[in-house]
């Protein structure tokens, strides 16, 4: 399974590098929607990447526009603080797409009224403006796999000099 993440307009390089090394650890594809508030050869873009975004399935796209040309037919999430309904409350299928808005707006309320049956939002208390940007894809991306039982990732770790034994450490 490969979520499909997309970019409206990111403008905090350091936001879209967090959010391509989380894309590559989960085999996730990254879209980038223009225009972008930095270039993407920037050295805070590949720091917060760190070594991962030469790894990175990334594909930019002129305008909301073309990318609706390019990827025919996509189901496509939007998430926002305006939406009535939770992002737990979907079912997200095997290549949907989810996409966030530019950290200072969201996504374009014109955008938004034509998509309100796929709009979805992450919880908050109080008058809390929105999540930061790179975590609030971490959470939806990960529910939409943790749906679709985690497909093709590592679901077990192990320790280097120690090994997991009935709940104990033991020495290796």
């Amino acid at each position: 399974m490969a979520v499909n993440i997309v970019l409206y307009e990111p403008e905090i390089p350091a936001n879209t590098g967090n959010i391509g090394r989380t894309c590559v650890a989960t085999g996730s594809r990254l879209h980038l929607i223009e225009p972008l508030g930095f270039r993407l050869d920037e050295k805070s873009l590949k720091r917060a990447g760190m070594d991962y975004w030469k790894d990175l399935d990334v594909t930019t796209y002129i305008n909301f526009e073309e990318f609706l040309e390019k990827n025919p037919g996509a189901k496509i999430y939007m998430a926002t603080t305006k939406a009535p309904r939770l992002y737990t409350d979907v079912s997200y299928e095997p290549d949907c797409y989810i996409m966030f808005g530019k950290e200072s707006a969201g996504i374009p309320e014109e955008i938004l009224v034509e998509n309100q049956e796929t709009a979805i939002r992450i919880p908050m208390i109080g008058e809390i403006r929105s999540l930061n940007l790179s975590n609030s894809v971490a959470v939806a991306l990960y529910e939409a796999l943790r749906q679709n039982q985690f497909a093709g990732m590592r679901l077990e770790g192990k320790l280097t000099r120690y090994a997991w034994s009935q709940g104990n450490v033991s020495d290796v």
